[in-house]
């Protein structure tokens, strides 16, 4: 066993994050002579009540910024003499890795490089301690009994434990290259207090506490190994005692459980019958069935589990019960394919200063913190802040469409800040206008259900209250203040009738009235559109089916059908948005106002769209169709076909391509290239 290592000064990323603000309120508690600095963005999981316990500690110093901020890294390093890093910060949720996974190369791969260069450069580190996972090692066989160890291969199967390996792969290349005393962990599932609760247990315990279903991916057969996080703290606490530089250490348990009986578990506790309580639904795009651990190694250096899984669930349960606002409104995280808060930058509001950016500007203290103990880096310059010509305030920063345009800005140099405030709370919206001070409001917020439109059948008030009131309320805020608002509305209010037949190019006109109520999500778009005829100040796009270039994302129509048994084959009106989310930006541009068809001109179909999926991209493949009164039996809530006029558009934006020519033009050409590069290489 190597010698026991006593830290001066250490530095904890992502530590307002679950599992590291119980390691450094372990370690605060502890060991009073040890100096504790944090350094974390509040992205969407975080929270600074989860440092509560140590905040006014005289060795506790919070710092708000990014790791990947190369300059701060190295500002902290050389100021707070450095000599320990616990490297917990990271993007973990895997259902947002399948939707957003390039965030997760951002954050797991690319701000543990620039980590490892800092300490490299600085050369002061002792120790590096870097928080990986179990899931690199992969899906364990079902009947194997002995875990994976310390040196068994990783083969990570989905992006997120992807980029932890790719993590891993720096921290041991930077251990052997440079020397860089490192340490590496991998855990099993962790669950305990204050988690954010897109995570299985405290979700459960949330719906639970409701009586609302439990949504279970696939089966239920799923085995996980699950530790308290107080045990785990411990465990941090041995390693970074008695842990030997260059080693790797599993921390895990060998008592596992099936995620159904997880499920019934907690039913029990709040004495529901499980049997009602639990909806089995569709699985992720890739569900390793087990993770099994060999945690000797750890055992060797003097841990042990101490926390039972039933007293362990039981202080879980009794927390949330008791601090059931402790995150706020999380009801997007609770869905059952939650794809939410994955995009860059999310954070929580708070009052600690803003170090996120390279540049290091001061901000004022006027939180809880002491002051004294902040970090407040002087700016290098001050620049005088003139106001710009444009600046676009985006709701909806968790949504495609959202986030598409976010990038788009950025592309063009368009200053932009996403909305803060939730649509339907009408203060905290007044407090984003009142601080972004936008010349124009971009709606691209609203309810559409996960998977699909059929969620909202079963979710009305959640549905009403952003796609109704929300949007309402918006619009007549920006009307207050003078400020045009572009929304980004639906075309699936219409449905091919006499008038409007199919097959005829007779598509329906803006000045038509919605004749489509088959969904419930059809029903409040067809309201709320009515409604906002009455305010001059807004810009309505009806968005139909929307394509883009990126053929892996699940809301892209076309990777939809690709991946459906069997679809219909009907025509339809669409919107390519690599061509018409820029028409939208330039539409805000020209102050135009009223109702727009968003769409592509003429119609193409099911089929077509699939034929030229298999001429552009895989030839080898196929596809069945079946008939609407088919496609009926399957769904819960009809689905909208229509075609819809774009002249309007088309008059405005002559450039404006054919359906078809977009789909050539803006998705399937550009793929060829990339598959063509692919297959070559």
């Amino acid at each position: 066993m190597a010698n026991k290592y006593t830290p001066k000064n250490i530095l904890i990323t992502g530590a307002a994050g679950f599992i590291a603000s119980h390691v450094c309120n372990r370690l605060i508690r502890n060991y009073p002579d040890y100096k504790i600095v944090v350094l974390d963005k509040l992205d969407y999981c975080s929270s600074l009540k989860n440092l509560d316990p140590s905040s006014s500690s005289p060795n506790f110093k919070f710092i708000k910024g990014d790791i990947a901020s190369a300059d701060l890294v190295h500002f902290i390093l050389q100021t707070e003499f450095i000599d320990t890093i616990m490297h917990f910060a990271a993007q973990t949720h895997v259902d947002n890795s399948f939707g957003n996974s390039f965030e997760f190369t951002k954050n797991n791969i690319y701000g543990t490089h620039v980590l490892l260069e800092a300490c490299k450069v600085t050369g002061q580190i002792k120790r590096f301690i870097h928080v990986s996972t179990d899931e690199v090692y992969g899906e364990t066989d079902e009947d194997a009994v002995v875990g994976n160890h310390e040196a068994s291969q990783l083969l990570p199967t989905n992006p997120y434990s992807a980029t932890k390996a790719g993590a891993e792969m720096l921290v041991m290349a930077y251990g052997r290259s440079y020397g860089l005393p490192v340490i590496t962990t991998r855990g099993n599932n962790v669950y305990g207090t204050n988690q954010f609760p897109e995570k299985l247990i405290p979700k459960f315990i949330l719906l639970a506490m409701n009586g609302k279903i439990l949504p279970i991916h696939g089966d239920g057969s799923n085995v996980r190994s699950y530790l308290y996080c107080e045990d785990v703290a411990e465990a941090f606490e041995v390693i970074l005692h008695r842990g030997e530089v260059g080693h790797v250490y599993n921390i895990g348990t060998k008592k596992e459980r099936r995620v159904i009986d997880v499920a019934r578990d907690i039913c029990r506790l709040f004495n529901l019958d499980p049997e009602s309580q639990i909806k089995f639904v569709e699985n992720r795009p890739f569900n390793d069935q087990r993770y099994f651990l060999d945690d000797q190694k750890l055992k060797s250096l003097g841990w042990y589990e101490r926390t039972t899984w039933e007293e362990g669930l039981k202080k879980t349960m009794e927390w949330y019960v008791s601090n059931s606002d402790w995150w706020g409104d999380v009801s997007g995280a609770l869905l059952p394919h939650p794809r939410m808060l994955m995009l860059p930058g999310i954070e929580r509001q708070f009052n600690a200063p803003d170090t996120s950016n390279s540049g290091l500007g001061s901000a004022p203290v006027t939180n809880k913190f002491n002051q004294s103990r902040m970090l407040v880096p002087s700016p290098k310059h001050n620049i005088p802040s003139q106001k710009p010509s444009l600046k676009f305030l985006i709701y909806g920063r968790t949504g495609w469409i959202g986030g598409l345009l976010g990038k788009l800005c950025e592309k063009q140099g368009i200053p932009f800040e996403y909305g803060k405030g939730r649509l339907e709370q009408r203060s905290q919206l007044l407090d984003d206008i009142q601080t972004v001070k936008p010349t124009h409001v971009f709606n691209a917020a609203g309810v559409t259900g996960r998977p699909n439109v059929d969620w909202c059948e079963t979710h009305k008030p959640e549905t009403i209250r952003t796609n109704v009131v929300g949007t309402l309320t918006l619009a007549d805020i920006c009307r207050e203040h003078d400020l045009l608002m572009i929304n980004y509305a639906t075309g699936c209010i219409f449905e091919y009738d006499a008038t409007h037949p199919l097959g005829t190019g007779v598509g329906f006109k803006e000045e038509d009235k919605p004749n489509f109520t088959g969904s419930f999500y059809s029903k409040t778009k067809a309201v709320v559109e009515e409604l906002l005829r009455e305010f001059d100040n807004v810009c309505t796009l009806r968005v139909r089916m929307p394509i883009s270039s990126d053929l892996s994302n699940p809301r892209n129509f076309i990777t939809k059908i690709t991946r459906y048994n069997k679809v219909v084959d009907i025509s339809n009106s669409m919107t390519i948005l690599d061509e018409l989310l820029p028409v939208s930006i330039e539409m805000a541009k020209r102050n135009l106002r009223g109702i727009w068809n968003f769409t592509n001109p003429g119609v193409v179909s099911h089929n077509e769209i699939l034929q030229m999926y298999k001429d552009y991209i895989d030839p080898n493949f196929n596809w069945v169709n079946f008939s609407l009164q088919e496609q009926a039996k399957v769904i819960v809530a009809p689905r909208s076909n229509n075609e819809l006029d774009a002249s309007k558009l088309k008059n405005e934006f002559p450039e404006l391509l054919s359906i078809k020519d977009s789909l050539v033009k803006y998705v399937f050409e550009p793929n060829r290239k990339t598959f063509a590069w692919e297959l070559s290489n």
